[in-house]
């Protein structure tokens, strides 16, 4: 594969490089040399990204009713320990 540097030093990653890093447009990469010229590339990931997927999803939504009520009972516990 290969990729044109514009004048402006701007890169356009091809398609299959974007698609097998799962890349999209605003996202980071890190880029350092290795001792024998060659430069490497990764992507840069928020911990939050990272983490996308990785639980299923639940059986049914929360509702406000039920976040309230877990929010009452947290606040109710406070300080107990």
């Amino acid at each position: 594969m290969q990729a044109t540097l514009t004048s402006k030093g701007q890169l356009t990653l091809p398609k299959p490089i974007r698609d097998r890093l799962r890349l999209r447009a605003g996202d980071k990469l890190d880029f350092w040399f290795r001792d024998d010229g060659h430069v490497e590339m990764a992507p840069k990931r928020s911990a939050m990204r990272e983490l996308k997927g990785m639980l299923p999803r639940p059986e049914r939504s929360a509702t406000l009713a039920d976040m309230e009520r877990a929010i009452a009972e947290g606040a109710a516990g406070y300080g107990r320990d």
